[in-house]
């Protein structure tokens, strides 16, 4: 009974002062020399159009290199340039900057200074991204169930099986995702899957005589870069990464309109946009991967493009009356800062850095583990170096 009485004391004073605490504000006790009201409009002005423009010529890049080689090196250290971007925004921007808020002398003392509420909200997030990553992906590959069942029941199994004989499922072209009007031959891939599971299933003499018998001897199975799924991780992937960067591309861009200081937005105007350029790129690698609709992709990059600008605007709507000391605007800031930080975490280290770097072709190229390195790390180091501007 003791833990639970001590669990409530806890809670109840956040229970019970909450409310009245997030109205509080306290003063910096600093003063700004260099406040200017209308110098620092014009500066809002010109950073929403840098940012604008940073943000479509990042998240346009990667789209247009769809037209090189997907497996190419360039395009390979491209992805884990932007893997690194992304693993260093996460950890040097948001959780510094969700941890900065939440300690900030300006909160009271409880519950803020007792218990590391950045880390926590961090892991919080990731295990929900978790979640949300297993579940999307179920959803998905239901979908793509469904779609094969109406497909057999409209071809009927003799025709399934001359179609997969024709197509050379047995043969080189086993793992080819073939289209047909934008829409991924999920017969062939579910037979694919299938078919290893009987193989599976019959020991390893059975396979190597089915593999013979089949002419596939010479086939390589390359599981780490693509499978049943792949198609529908690489669409989840990029939704729910462009969920944690607009998440703190409004809370950045507000942090900027609501300053009235030029001394403050000149350095922040150009980081930032390089900022957006960098998250912009990796998005675009992720959103280009999907291979979603024009219409998708578009709505994607737009949907990144416009986030910070807005976010400027509302802050500079906001700025006569905004209090970024005020216990709200803290909190609001840490948990968001905190909340992002751990889905980019996540998102990086399992959905991209993992995907690529655990799979079969990178273990066997040296030549591209080396590439892909040198570029994860440049991306990492820029994307922090970024930090002491921004």
């Amino acid at each position: 009974m003791s833990l639970l009485q001590d669990f409530w004391q806890f809670l109840r004073p956040l229970a019970s002062g909450f409310t009245e605490s997030l109205t509080t504000s306290c003063d910096s006790g600093e003063s700004d020399p260099c406040r200017d009201d209308a110098a620092a409009l014009t500066l809002k002005y010109a950073a929403m159009a840098s940012i604008l423009f940073a943000g479509a010529a990042g998240i346009s890049l990667p789209l247009v290199g769809t037209l090189l080689p997907s497996n190419g090196g360039l395009m390979r250290g491209a992805k884990a340039f932007a893997a690194g971007v992304i693993l260093a925004t996460g950890f040097v921007h948001m959780l510094s900057g969700g941890s900065e808020a939440l300690s900030d002398p300006c909160l009271p003392e409880f519950p803020w200074k007792k218990f590391p509420f950045p880390e926590f909200f961090a892991m919080v997030a990731a295990l929900l991204t978790l979640l949300a990553d297993f579940m999307i992906t179920g959803y998905y590959e239901r979908k793509q169930e469904q779609l094969m069942n109406q497909s057999v029941q409209s071809l009927g199994p003799a025709s399934v099986r001359d179609q997969e004989l024709g197509s050379g499922l047995l043969g080189s072209g086993f793992l080819r995702d073939h289209e047909d009007g934008g829409k991924l031959h999920i017969v062939g891939m579910r037979a694919h899957a299938d078919h290893h599971r009987h193989s599976l299933s019959m020991g390893p003499e059975g396979f190597e005589a089915l593999a013979n018998r089949s002419g596939v001897a010479g086939h390589g199975h390359d599981h780490g870069d693509v499978g049943l799924d792949s198609g529908v991780r690489h669409v989840v992937v990029s939704q729910i990464l462009e969920m944690g960067i607009v998440s703190h591309s409004i809370i950045i861009g507000i942090s900027l309109g609501v300053s009235h200081s030029p001394c403050t937005i000149r350095p922040l105007l150009l980081a930032l946009s390089f900022h957006q350029f960098f998250e912009g790129f990796a998005l675009g690698g992720c959103v280009a991967e999907a291979k979603l609709t024009p219409r998708g992709s578009a709505m994607m990059a737009f949907f990144f493009m416009i986030t910070t600008p807005i976010g400027v605007a509302v802050g500079t709507a906001i700025a006569s009356s905004y209090d970024s000391y005020s216990v709200a605007a803290l909190v609001a800031e840490g948990v968001l800062d905190s909340l992002s930080a751990g889905i980019l975490v996540y998102m990086a280290l399992v959905d991209l850095i993992a995907a690529d770097f655990l799979s079969k072709k990178m273990s066997v190229d040296f030549k591209l583990q080396i590439v892909s390195y040198c570029f994860l790390f440049i991306g990492a180091g820029m994307m922090s170096a970024l930090a002491i501007w921004a």
